[in-house]
């Protein structure tokens, strides 16, 4: 009698089992860490406008984005089809690596526009340098949640 191997195909998560599986661990901290870089932002005074437009634009996008993906696997949309799972691993891989680039520019120029503005208010600074923080944070979480959903699309 021969043994026969299987290689099951990966699963996606679904439900609340994305709070626990890796690399989608990380979508509620990056949810967390880019809802306060919005927030932050917005409040204080905006100036000067472009590069804290920018800093909005990819707080406010990563955040529905993420929200989008979120929703989509709590809800099991994917019910881990196989031409689902095919297609959401690189968009997965994709989004998360834009997502980095899109947040480490964000906080550089962020982080620049606070040092060119720390001589104002100590409060907005301080706010300022908040946001500072939980963008490269941000950076940090979607970077690894890349690395991770690259090592899951490999390993598929």
């Amino acid at each position: 009698m021969a043994a026969t191997t299987t290689q099951s195909m990966g699963s996606l998560p679904s439900g609340l089992a994305i709070c626990v599986t890796v690399p989608d661990m990380f979508y509620l901290p990056e949810l967390v860490t880019g809802g306060l870089v919005w927030i932050l932002v917005a409040s204080t005074h905006v100036e000067p406008p472009n590069p804290l437009g920018w800093v909005m634009f990819v707080s406010v996008f990563c955040f529905f984005m993420t929200l989008l993906w979120v929703v989509l696997f709590i809800a099991g949309c994917h019910k881990n089809g196989s031409a689902w799972v095919t297609a959401v691993r690189p968009q997965d891989f994709a989004y998360h690596a834009l997502a980095a680039l899109f947040y480490l520019s964000a906080g550089v120029n962020l982080a620049f526009i606070t040092f060119i503005m720390k001589s104002g208010a100590l409060r907005i600074y301080q706010i300022d340098i908040a946001a500072v923080v939980f963008a490269f944070m941000a950076t940090l979480l979607y970077f690894i949640h890349a690395v991770l959903s690259s090592l899951r699309w490999k390993h598929f």
